[in-house]
């Protein structure tokens, strides 16, 4: 179906091809994942296959490309959009009909196709990816997990023969994330279509089976090959991809991955006795450290609750909560549970209807937002969504000029501060625009700490980040946290929470029900189901090795983790 023969491309605009000698043949139905770190190529790469370069993206290739046995020369955007459907990281920037029923339609309709025999196959497309019954809605009011789906059915109606997934998972509470892989597995066995799926997320993919796993580095295919040789092999540590945590569990414990114990999934692995026995003695011999002194509440929110203005319904109901100094707090929850506006009347954006906001005992809600921002910082998932200037020095210390109560002697002193701190000082002439998206982040968190705030909260900070990047964020995080100040992470990443957070708060249907450790959360059955979250693949580890109390399991590994990357 898709052929590299000692392909190659650079951008226009760079000096360096981004791929080199991609050599890699994909057969009719086969499902593949490409995975690999942030810019070795993967989303090039993705745009060669449906037709974005060179339609949209200029450059130079060598080598061939044939899709459905056709030249890539012989092909244009269109007439690969025939062949190949591509469902994007962000399915809003996907959406074109005014309601679900339109936007599936919207192929048929300039392929004019008759109304009655458009409506038929639109019902029948919405079928598969189980959205018969949204077909009048808004794309727009949808969840993630049923945007997902109209995308997805968008591209499927017009009968593609490849379907390319584009971080299909980055944007997704944890069950939706679940419910798409096994989507995906369903729709590909049933119209035995070529499946490609680009992800950072290794194990969540790895719910369903792959046949091949195509490993990225450096514009190069480093590594072609089925799941079971990929997990046995370090590659993916030398790239810099996380493996799958029970992987990781295994190792720490002495165990030798090899194919006969099956690793390439949970539910396949096959430990014999002496193995089992490795497992329990490393998680007896891990040492629980004795509990931090907890420190004085900095925030209290008694009885809060929240609606909009033409909202007859609560976005938020009856949230009381204490959040503790120097704590790195995980708010976790299913997409539109009330997270994001949860932390939005914590910084002033909203206006709670109902219910009280302490720091440290003052009434938060006699202060401005301009005011509330001198101690709770909020730094969203895009940096670009909150840069304004073109040099980092005047983007930093942007907050405090607004205030106009420092000279500039000293907003340069706390500038300067803030961007030892972030590892940005080497950089302080520089334009923006050179750099990385991680360091543009760091960027906007150095912004907030110029303020010198007790709190700051981060909306998905390591969203679409590959491990490298991600690791970089959190252990700078984690140093901010030992100084003092206090951390709060919105995110649907289980792996981030239990392995640096210490509590999680769970949001579900505008309420909090749950306020517990990482561990407890995740072993916690009904919690888990209805907050959308996921068990991860340690408690079925813990299974298999007849450990009874997954929680402490967990909270063994994250110990042992934790001692490891330090």
């Amino acid at each position: 179906m898709i052929e590299f023969r000692n392909f190659g491309f650079k951008y226009d605009a760079q000096s360096e091809p981004t791929l080199h000698d991609i050599n890699l043949t994909i057969g009719n139905g086969e499902k593949v994942l490409i995975c690999g770190p942030s810019g070795c190529g993967k989303s090039t790469l993705a745009h060669c296959i449906n037709g974005l370069i060179p339609a949209s993206r200029h450059g130079t290739v060598t080598g061939e490309l044939t899709v459905d046995g056709k030249s890539y020369k012989d092909l244009d955007i269109f007439k690969l959009s025939k062949t190949v459907g591509t469902v994007l990281q962000d399915s809003d920037a996907q959406f074109i009909g005014l309601t679900v029923g339109e936007d599936i339609a919207f192929a048929l309709e300039n392929d004019t196709m008759d109304v009655e025999e458009m409506r038929k196959k639109v019902r029948e497309t919405a079928e598969i990816v189980g959205v018969t019954s949204h077909l009048n809605h808004a794309p727009h009011e949808l969840s993630g997990g049923l945007k997902q789906r109209v995308s997805l059915a968008g591209v499927m109606v017009d009968n593609v023969s490849v379907l390319l997934f584009d971080e299909p998972l980055a944007n997704l509470d944890p069950a939706a994330g679940k419910a798409t892989i096994e989507l995906i597995d369903s729709i590909q066995k049933e119209t035995g279509c070529t499946v490609i799926i680009i992800e950072h997320r290794l194990e969540d993919v790895l719910h369903r089976h792959v046949d091949r796993i195509v490993l990225m580095n450096d514009g190069r295919i480093v590594s072609d090959t089925n799941t079971a040789d990929l997990l046995c092999s370090d590659r993916l540590r030398e790239v810099g991809i996380r493996e799958p945590l029970y992987i990781t569990a295994l190792k720490y414990a002495g165990v030798r991955i090899r194919p006969e114990i099956h690793p390439e999934h949970i539910d396949l692995l096959d430990l014999p006795k002496e193995d089992i026995e490795k497992v329990r003695s490393w998680y007896n011999a891990v040492k629980i450290p004795r509990p931090e002194q907890e420190q004085p509440a900095v925030l209290d929110v008694v009885n809060l609750s929240m609606h909009y203005d033409d909202w007859r319904n609560n976005v938020l109901n009856d949230v009381s909560l204490c959040i503790n100094r120097g704590e790195m707090l995980a708010i976790v929850g299913k997409n539109g549970a009330g997270k994001s506006t949860f932390a939005k009347v914590l910084c002033g954006f909203e206006k709670h209807q109902k219910g009280t906001v302490y720091m440290e005992g003052t009434d938060l809600d006699i202060l401005s937002i301009k005011e509330r921002a001198q101690h709770i910082g909020y730094v969203m998932q895009n940096p670009n969504q909150m840069i304004v200037k073109t040099m980092i020095r005047e983007e930093v210390g942007l907050g405090l000029e607004l205030q106009g109560k420092l000279s500039k002697e000293e907003i340069g002193r706390r500038v300067d501060k803030a961007l030892k701190i972030c590892g940005l000082y080497q950089f302080r002439s520089w334009p923006i625009s050179a750099l990385s998206y991680g360091q543009k982040k760091r960027v906007t968190i150095a912004s907030i700490l110029c303020m010198d705030p007790k709190i700051i909260i981060l909306d998905e900070p390591t969203a679409g980040q590959d491990f490298r990047h991600y690791t970089e964020i959190m252990e700078f995080l984690e140093e901010l946290n030992k100084q003092g100040i206090t951390i709060i992470l919105i995110t649907h990443d289980m792996h981030l929470m239990i392995e640096y957070c210490t509590r999680a708060v769970v949001f579900s249907d505008t309420r909090m029900i749950g306020d517990e450790s990482c561990e407890d959360v995740l072993s916690d059955d009904k919690l888990v189901k209805e907050a959308s979250l996921k068990k991860t693949s340690l408690s079925t580890l813990a299974s298999i090795c007849s450990i009874e109390d997954e929680s402490q399991f967990i909270k063994h590994f994250i110990i042992a983790d934790r001692q490891v990357r330090k």
